[in-house]
């Protein structure tokens, strides 16, 4: 084995110790594969527009619901707001969900998180209640698995390591041909 193979697999060894380190200590994270997506987008409900959007994963599915009040007015303080998942074939009945306030820079946001035990369709009923008026909204979602956790970062990362690893090797080789060309002309 020449002294530049013994390098690469050297290195080899050593990105792959640390891409085990990096995933190892990565924090838990629990998503579906892709951001969250509107199922109501610009939705009149009472005195406000809202959209809502999910991340609908298999055990807990994430919602965020956006509200703006109508011109002139703002969301008031007591605003209260539900959301309620069944599947559509009525083989559980209908779970509520309390939403709670996020703080977003000045956009009022809600989030609630749902429990989903099935790959199906579901309905979804979005319930706002405050002192200025309320309303309902309804929706569909089928809930996602939630992937692979910590190791979808090692999944999605291979490709663009493996480009790397190529482009790594390229130069290496590049420089040794010129290192041997330098040593004979020398």
């Amino acid at each position: 084995m020449t002294k530049l193979s013994q390098k690469g697999v050297s290195y080899s060894r050593a990105l792959l110790c640390a891409m085990a380190l990096l995933i190892g200590f990565a924090p838990s994270c629990s998503a579906h594969n892709g951001p969250p997506f509107p199922i109501l987008e610009g939705q009149h409900v009472g005195p406000y527009t809202i959209a809502l959007w999910t991340h609908p994963d298999l055990g807990t599915g994430t919602f965020f619901v956006l509200v703006d009040p109508l011109p002139g007015r703002k969301v008031p303080n007591d605003l209260r707001i539900q959301i309620a998942v069944q599947p559509a074939t009525g083989r559980l009945p209908e779970a509520v969900y309390w939403a709670w306030v996020e703080d977003q820079k000045g956009q009022v946001e809600y989030k609630a998180e749902a429990q989903f035990d099935q790959q199906e369709v579901w309905k979804v009923r979005l319930i706002m209640n405050s002192s200025i008026g309320g309303g309902e909204a309804t929706s569909q979602v089928i809930p996602t698995p939630a992937g692979y956790g910590r190791w979808d970062l090692l999944l999605y990362a291979l490709p663009f390591l493996g480009v790397g690893f190529l482009w790594f090797m390229a130069i290496a080789k590049r420089r040794r041909l010129k290192k041997e060309q330098t040593e004979q002309t020398a």
